[in-house]
């Protein structure tokens, strides 16, 4: 069964505070797999909502990353992406609007390229909020309403979760 957000509904998503568990750093750390590090979180926002963090990371080239903020669909197993916060190593092509542009991006959800029959996640615009895995990380997490765990705790660049002990 097809899931059909507005672009309201998205954005209220997106907007949802996202309270981070204590011990998301340890989470978050990413393991090889299949020629890239990957890492995924489940948590829920502070209404309840049941969100998705997947972060990738391929072994061969920095630059090609990609940090999944998904929606989990209730009582389906549909994992909607929200936003996409992807690397620069590789062209990018917006179909509905017939754009092209190589560099970092951040996908959006919209619902005129669901309507479209397209990856709800498919359109993306270039950015330059961020020029490594690391800050994309930062970014989304300012963007997208996550909050800190009220413990202190080493931040983000004082470690790297890319792996490594």
């Amino acid at each position: 069964m097809p899931v059909l957000l507005s672009d309201d509904e998205i954005q209220r998503l997106i907007s949802e505070p996202k309270p981070l568990p204590p011990n998301y750093h340890l989470r978050l750390r990413l393991k090889p797999k299949r020629g890239h590090k990957e890492a995924e979180l489940d948590f829920e926002g502070a209404d309840g909502t049941p969100f998705r963090l997947i972060l990738r990371q391929s072994m061969g080239n920095p630059l090609d990353f990609s940090l999944i903020l998904a929606y989990r669909v209730p009582q389906t197993n549909i994992v909607f992406r929200l936003r996409r916060y992807n690397g620069k190593s590789h062209e990018h092509t917006n179909k509905l609007e017939g754009n092209k542009f190589y560099d970092f991006h951040i996908h959006e959800a919209t619902r005129r390229y669901q309507e479209a029959g397209l990856r709800e996640d498919a359109y993306a615009e270039p950015t330059d909020r961020y020029a490594d895995f690391d800050d994309a990380l930062q970014c989304m997490l300012a963007n997208c309403g996550f909050e800190l765990p009220p413990n202190p705790q080493p931040s983000l660049p004082a470690f790297s979760l890319q792996g490594g002990v």
